[in-house]
């Protein structure tokens, strides 16, 4: 075990250092089958300067995909604008977008450029476009037609030029069926659809991303005295299903790096305690709020109990990390 581990940091060292050991492509790590799959069709469509739909599982990496797509393609020098349409309140959402001018609502007491506006020339990159309101998704709709948007309170239009991605968990034509999303939006922004697959599904790459990952914040956290995975961990790790997928894997290592006062960091530093005993018992509603009270807890304490912070790092709103810290009763 300790001869596999030592080839195992000798293989991850090389590749980290030799461009001709592939372990992933356009700033995204993986060397999976799958992946190598998934590299070749996003070559195909990064110059090519239509619509982009993501589909994949929350955490599987989507707005790397579109930083990709943003960063490989004729737009790089012009801005890159990411929405989470998911965590933006339904009240704040038209002026987030389209802007507003002073005075177009209490509270306004100057003009705003929305993120469409500020993506002009560039990509703009709506993630969880499924949470969008069906009103805005209309006002969308004539925004792609027309390459036009009027902010709140005006009557100018001001032309824009962008190329548009979006990113969805859900599946869209379930909400369609379902009148929760507009079909002639779907069309429109689905001409080029690429597949994320989930981290369970990427064979080998588990290992080849905690290693990354562990490097990485080591590299930052340097009074810590962890250098790589016991094979106890690694198993561990190979085992489970990630239904939080790569941002699953991060957090944990994090978790680990910090909480570990140990060279490895074992299952147990990573939280897998009692997976070996549960794995086949445990519940899909109970990992699930498992997941959320470790990540939630593990971030505020890592950026000393900043809320602000904490709902940054996470993705999310406050008012939605609020709830959470109050369901999981969590103490600040």
């Amino acid at each position: 075990m300790s001869i596999g581990h030592a080839c195992g940091k000798a293989r991850l060292r090389l590749a980290l250092t030799n461009p001709d050991n592939v372990t992933g492509r356009f700033g995204i790590f993986g060397a999976s089958p799958i992946m190598v799959s998934f590299f070749r069709q996003l070559e195909k469509v990064l110059q090519a300067d239509l619509p982009v739909l993501i589909s994949g599982e929350s955490g599987t990496g989507k707005e790397l995909v579109a930083q990709a797509i943003h960063d490989h393609s004729t737009r790089s020098e012009k801005p890159f604008v990411a929405v989470n349409c998911g965590a933006i309140p339904n009240t704040l959402i038209q002026s987030e977008l389209f802007g507003h001018e002073r005075g177009a609502f209490t509270g306004a007491d100057k003009s705003k450029v929305g993120s469409i506006e500020a993506a002009n020339g560039g990509v703009l990159f709506l993630d969880e476009i499924g949470d969008l309101p069906l009103d805005m998704q209309g006002n969308l709709l004539r925004v792609l037609q027309e390459r036009k948007i009027t902010r709140l309170g005006s009557t100018r239009a001001i032309p824009v030029d962008f190329r548009f991605v979006a990113a969805t968990n859900v599946d869209l034509q379930e909400a369609i069926r379902d009148k929760r999303f507009r079909e002639d939006l779907f069309y429109r922004l689905n001409v080029i659809q690429l597949q994320l697959p989930p981290l369970r599904e990427r064979d080998g790459d588990v290992r080849l991303l905690a290693e990354v990952v562990l490097k990485n914040f080591v590299s930052i956290e340097r009074n810590s005295p962890v250098t790589g995975f016991s094979a106890e961990a690694m198993r561990a790790m190979n085992a489970y299903q990630w239904p939080g997928n790569v941002r699953e894997l991060i957090n944990r290592v994090h978790r680990g790096v910090i909480m570990s006062d140990n060279k490895l960091l074992s299952a147990s530093d990573l939280g897998f305690e009692t997976f070996a005993l549960e794995q086949h018992t445990v519940t899909l509603e109970a990992a699930r709020a498992s997941f959320e009270r470790d990540i939630v807890e593990t971030s505020l304490r890592a950026n000393g109990n900043n809320v602000a912070k904490t709902a940054r790092q996470l993705g999310v709103s406050r008012v939605t990390l609020y709830r959470a810290i109050s369901k999981l009763n969590i103490e600040l």
